[in-house]
């Protein structure tokens, strides 16, 4: 596009609610196969975050299953696709779901995403720029693999997690995955979640695994950032259309994942610097339209 670059140099001047003094942390949450209940962890972590007191927004961006609406019983009126079409603004799609949650349901409007025309990649990069300091977080949901579209929130993101089980195949997919994104030289920051996990030792184990092969061949570093146990009550609760964390709060999943958004909240991730030129909604916006992957 001959106005790409004017583009984004517009997105750096996009002017933010002065009011809005939070810095706004930009997470990607994937998998390197489907089935390992990346959305359900996306959805609860969310809210174990807000329970501990961040004020978080969850962006549906998996294009061929966005079902993290369906997992809260809800029924989405707009979408992605209703902003790209310039038929809604930013704050007419985020919606509210249970405790509160805001949301943004996915769809096809994120395959849409990467082929914006210039006039109309201007007014998206406007309209996201809004978020910025209104959240603490940002959580995109991809969809697993290594689609166009999961690469370009991978690689944009300030960090992503890597959901995945004891299974092999999806040991093997996570790592692979890891390993793509890694030969693109891209400056990823990967963190494991282990879920579904027997025990804390077998998901230890798990991500050990992980981590070894990685250290060994890509010389790099993917620390853990807990471990979801296997628990009877999460499926349950899919079936009720209801977060396992709401609906059963006393489970072993959600003491685990309290457990986890704590751990998140406190630990190194609390320490990165979301307001400099490279973080925040701006940040994310420039990386996400000026690479050709």
């Amino acid at each position: 596009m001959n106005d790409q670059a004017q583009t984004l140099r517009n997105m750096v001047l996009v002017q933010e609610d002065p009011a809005a003094q939070r810095p706004t942390r930009i997470v990607t949450v994937t998998s390197g196969k489907g089935g390992v209940g990346k959305s359900n962890f996306s959805l609860n972590f969310a809210l174990a975050l807000q329970q501990a007191g961040k004020r978080v927004l969850v962006f549906d961006a998996d294009i061929g299953m966005a079902n993290i609406d369906v997992l809260m019983g809800r029924s989405s009126t707009y979408s992605l696709y209703h902003l790209l079409k310039r038929e809604k603004t930013i704050w007419e799609i985020v919606q509210e779901g249970p405790q509160g949650l805001h949301y943004i349901a996915g769809g096809s409007g994120f395959r849409d995403l990467l082929e914006l025309g210039s006039e109309e990649l201007d007014y998206f990069s406007e309209q996201i720029g809004k978020l910025h300091g209104h959240y603490d977080l940002i959580l995109f949901d991809t969809g697993a693999g290594l689609s166009k579209e999961t690469v370009r929130f991978i690689t944009s993101a300030q960090e992503t997690l890597v959901v995945t089980t004891p299974e092999p195949t999806s040991i093997t997919d996570a790592y692979a995955l890891i390993k793509m994104v890694h030969s693109m030289e891209e400056p990823v920051a990967f963190k494991l979640v282990i879920n579904r996990a027997a025990d804390r030792k077998e998901g230890k184990h798990t991500a050990d695994k992980i981590a070894l092969v990685a250290k060994q061949f890509l010389q790099t570093d993917i620390p853990l950032l807990g471990i979801i146990p296997d628990d009877s009550q999460v499926p349950k609760a899919v079936k009720r259309q209801v977060p396992f964390s709401i609906a059963f709060p006393d489970a072993a999943a959600s003491k685990a994942i309290h457990d986890l958004a704590r751990h998140f909240v406190h630990g190194s991730a609390a320490n990165v610097d979301d307001s400099s030129p490279g973080g925040g909604v701006k940040g994310f916006l420039l990386r996400m339209f000026s690479r050709k992957t």
